[in-house]
């Protein structure tokens, strides 16, 4: 991998932190790149020479966090649930502003989409319709049902201040998983 200058590393991370700053204090469609440019002290034409718009900042935005969970995911893949949501909620917890924003934001309900079907993702090799405790149901309900379970914790965690630690989240949300997937 290419190393990055560090001047171009520290302009991208300016811009990143300015969209987020910015869908904190108002709508995505509100956002100018003028608005971006002088949140992150850099000029329009910065901007552009890395992203072709708004929406190409915010898209490779999402995905780059897609992408560190995914890897993270590959990290914990041996696991228990318990084990790997600590992983996940750590990150969270290190993205705060990224993903409470993200999460809350009218803005963005395109970062939600993207997060269940990684976390549908992640779940289909533990889904087994076989086995006694799923037998005979739908493996779509099942991924579906359980997915939409850790997003909305993971919005219920950041929309009420994280009022519990990383590690009480990902043990109580990782036994309600080992229960139904070991």
């Amino acid at each position: 991998m290419p190393k990055v200058d560090r001047r171009i590393a520290k302009s991208q991370t300016a811009i990143k932190n300015a969209v987020i700053e910015l869908m904190a204090e108002k709508s995505f469609d509100d956002i100018t790149i003028q608005d971006i440019a002088d949140r992150a002290n850099v000029n329009r034409g910065t901007i552009y020479l890395h992203y072709t718009d708004k929406y190409d900042l915010l898209d490779k935005m999402i995905e780059e966090h897609i992408d560190n969970l995914r890897e993270l995911c590959q990290l914990a893949a041996d696991m228990t649930f318990q084990e790997g949501n600590y992983v996940w909620y750590e990150y969270f917890e290190q993205n705060y502003l990224f993903f409470s924003t993200m999460l809350a934001s009218k803005g963005a309900p395109y970062f939600r989409s993207r997060f269940l079907e990684l976390v549908v993702d992640e779940f289909k090799p533990e889904v087994d319709t076989a086995g006694e405790k799923n037998k005979g149901l739908n493996e779509e309900v099942i991924l579906q049902f359980f997915g939409s379970a850790v997003v909305g914790a993971v919005e219920w965690w950041f929309k009420n201040g994280m009022p519990l630690s990383a590690r009480a989240m990902a043990e109580q949300t990782g036994a309600l998983l080992d229960r139904n997937f070991e």
